[in-house]
C-alpha cells in the first residue's frame, strides 16, 4: 500500500509539471485544467468589471498591454506547498511543481536585466521545499551573483532553523514572518499552526535570530473576522519589526473562493469600515504599513511557480506566458500591474539592510 501511494504521488507530481509547462507554452487567459467535465473556472463578474467582449473591456486590455512596467520589485511564489492551512490563503496548493534550481536562476537573471531591484521569495511555505536549501541558494545567488539591493522572504517561520541563518543569513535583507494574532487560540482558528507547537514562541525565537545574524525583521498580518477586534500594540512594540504590514483579507476567484477553490475564505471577510477601525486602534505604531484590498490587488508583481506573471485585475489570477519562454517584456504586459499604485502604497522604500542603519 505504501508503494502504491508513493507511485501515485510521483505520477501526480509529474502530471503537475507537465500541465504547467504546457500551460506556459500554450498561453490562454485561464490555466490548463484537468477538471472533470461540467466544472468551470468562470468567475462571477464583479460590479466594476467590464462584461466579457465589451468595448470597455477591450479598451482596458489594450491600455494594460500597451504599458511595459519595470519589474522593480517582484514576488516569486516558487512553491504552492505549505504545512499550514490558513483559511484565507490566496495562493493555494494546486500543484507540487517547483522549477529546477538552474531554471529559476535563469529567470531571476532575466528579471535583473529588466530592472528588478528587489526580490521577495514566498509560497506556499518557502522553507518546506528541500528543507530551505532551495530558497537559501536562490537568496545567495540574488545577493552574490545578481547583486540585488534587496532580497527578502515571507514565511510562516515554523520550519526555519538557526543553521539556515548561519549559512545564508548574511545574504538576506528582510525576513517577514506571518503572524495574524497574538492569541494561540485565534491562530488555531485561522489555521496558522501545527498541533501543540507554539507559533508565537517561534516568532520570538526568529526575532532573536534576526538580531543575531543581522537580518531585518518584519511581520505580516492578515486582518480578518477572527482577529479584527484584537489589540496588538503591546506585542508589536515589544518585537520592534522594521515594518508591520497589515493586509485586509482578500478574495481571489479560484484560489480562496469559487467552486473550484481549495479554500472558502468568505467567512474571514471584514468590511472596509472594520479594517479602518483596526488601523485606527493601532495608529500610534510607527512601523505600521496598511494595505486595503484596493491597494493590494493590482500593485504587486506576482510570479508563480512557472515564472508566469499573475494578473488579478478581474478578481482571479490569470497567468501570462512564462518569462522563460517569451521574455520579461512580453510576459509583463499581461501582468495587470498598476505601477502608479505600487508607488502610491509605498512599495518602494529603504529595503536594503545596509541602508537601514539598524542597531543589531
Amino acid at each position: 500500500l505504501a508503494l502504491v501511494r508513493a507511485l501515485v504521488a510521483a505520477l501526480r507530481g509529474r502530471l503537475d509539471a507537465l500541465c504547467g509547462r504546457l500551460d506556459a507554452l500554450c498561453w490562454s487567459p485561464q490555466p490548463l485544467s484537468l477538471l472533470p467535465l461540467g466544472w468551470s473556472r468562470s468567475p462571477t463578474l464583479s460590479a466594476t468589471a467590464a462584461p466579457p467582449g465589451s468595448r470597455r473591456e477591450e479598451e482596458e486590455e489594450e491600455e494594460w498591454e500597451a504599458a511595459t512596467p519595470t519589474p522593480t520589485s517582484v514576488n516569486y511564489h516558487f512553491t504552492r506547498q505549505c504545512n499550514y492551512k490558513c483559511g484565507f490563503c490566496f495562493h493555494t496548493a494546486k500543484t507540487s511543481f517547483v522549477l529546477p534550481l538552474e531554471e529559476a536562476k535563469r529567470g531571476l537573471e532575466m528579471l535583473k536585466e529588466a530592472g528588478m531591484e528587489k526580490i521577495n521569495f514566498s509560497g506556499g511555505e518557502p522553507f518546506l521545499h528541500d528543507t530551505g536549501e532551495f530558497v537559501g541558494q536562490l537568496v545567495q545567488f540574488c545577493k552574490q551573483e545578481l547583486k540585488l539591493p534587496s532580497v527578502s522572504i515571507v514565511s510562516n517561520g515554523s520550519l526555519i532553523r538557526e543553521s539556515w541563518f548561519k549559512k545564508y543569513g548574511e545574504h538576506l535583507d528582510i525576513l517577514a514572518i506571518s503572524c495574524d494574532s497574538f492569541e494561540e487560540e485565534v491562530n488555531a482558528l485561522i489555521g496558522r499552526g501545527q498541533g501543540k507547537r507554539s507559533h508565537l514562541a517561534k516568532l520570538h525565537r526568529l526575532r532573536q535570530w534576526c538580531r543575531d545574524y543581522a537580518v531585518a525583521f518584519k511581520i505580516n498580518s492578515v486582518i480578518n473576522r477572527f482577529n479584527v477586534g484584537e489589540d496588538m500594540k503591546e506585542q508589536i512594540q515589544a518585537l520592534k519589526p522594521v515594518r508591520w504590514k497589515v493586509f485586509q483579507c482578500l478574495l481571489i476567484e479560484g484560489e480562496n473562493c469559487g467552486e473550484d477553490a481549495l479554500r472558502e475564505a468568505e467567512k474571514f471577510l471584514i468590511s472596509d469600515e472594520e479594517f479602518d477601525e483596526f488601523l485606527a486602534r493601532h495608529r500610534d505604531i510607527s512601523c505600521l504599513v496598511p494595505e486595503s484590498n484596493q491597494k493590494m490587488k493590482d500593485s504587486y508583481l506576482i510570479l508563480d511557480e512557472y515564472m508566469r506573471f499573475l494578473n488579478c485585475r478581474k478578481g482571479r489570477k490569470e497567468p501570462s506566458r512564462s518569462i522563460l519562454d517569451v521574455g520579461v517584456e512580453a510576459a509583463i504586459k499581461h501582468s495587470g500591474f498598476d505601477e502608479e499604485m505600487f508607488l502610491k502604497r509605498g512599495g518602494k522604500y529603504v529595503w536594503s539592510k545596509a541602508d537601514m542603519k539598524l542597531d543589531w
